[in-house]
């Protein structure tokens, strides 16, 4: 399958980032776009150079009753989406023993995995009725182990990834593929201010070409690029005699100021 015989697309995070790299891909294939993101003014910029057909909505994945509205108007105008990115999330540099942290704490949670379910929830009973669909999940490969000042980020992406193969599961025999993409470093706001070296970095324009051909070829699970998926592995089966001092000395993501 091609990434030009999608249809209909909707994608979370869109206003910037990976999230509109991944909208120009389909648009480009001539899916029809459901855009969701907090920053209006960047979709309807996005909206009005878009040569493919474009609905755009203001909301904030954590809101799940706009979230709900905005399923109801995509599906209402253009059909029921064939695919559904839940792409929005937010990395932020976190310390357990500072009591202000303890606000960025709950939003990386309420963005990365609160907000993954709410962009699912309104699809799911119209896709099982239909017999088919997609959802697919932005995780990462910060959450195959715990990173030093990354302990939100981390653990949230770990959770994305659980949450993902629980409803890749639950959702076995209904005709609704679920897909977790677990990407490297890429180029965007959220990895520009990292004070460590970015193995494997890609444009968010090489991201989301990889994620469409996983998305197209149907594949439940993947860690891109490649060369990453080899680094994935090994973080997961080294022994944490050996981890453990090792991921202590690297470097760490600011913390969040203000």
């Amino acid at each position: 399958m091609t990434a030009a015989s999608t249809g209909h697309v909707v994608i979370t995070g869109a206003s910037g980032g990976l999230g509109a790299a991944i909208a120009r891909h389909y648009a480009a294939a001539g899916a029809t776009l459901g855009l969701i993101a907090r920053r209006a003014h960047e979709l309807e910029r996005f909206a009005a150079a878009c040569a493919s057909p474009c609905a755009t909505y203001a909301a904030d994945v954590r809101d799940s009753a706009a979230m709900r509205e905005a399923a109801a108007d995509f599906s209402g105008r253009h059909g029921i989406p064939d695919i559904v990115i839940a792409n929005a999330g937010v990395s932020i540099g976190t310390l357990t023993e500072a009591p202000e942290d303890e606000q960025a704490f709950r939003d990386v949670f309420d963005i990365n995995v609160i907000g993954m379910m709410n962009t699912f929830q309104p699809y799911i009973a119209a896709m099982r009725g239909r017999g088919g669909g997609v959802l697919v999940g932005i995780a990462s490969v910060a959450g195959y182990r715990g990173l030093p000042g990354s302990g939100a980020y981390s653990a949230s992406k770990a959770a994305a990834i659980s949450y993902l193969e629980s409803l890749r599961v639950e959702l076995r025999g209904s005709g609704i593929t679920v897909i977790t993409i677990c990407p490297g470093y890429i180029v965007t706001a959220m990895t520009s201010h990292n004070p460590y070296r970015m193995p494997f970095i890609m444009t968010a324009d090489i991201a989301a070409e990889k994620i469409a051909a996983v998305i197209a070829c149907r594949k439940t699970y993947a860690v891109i690029p490649w060369q990453m998926a080899i680094v994935a592995r090994l973080m997961h089966v080294l022994p944490r005699l050996i981890y453990d001092p090792l991921a202590a000395k690297s470097g760490r993501k600011p913390r969040r100021k203000g």
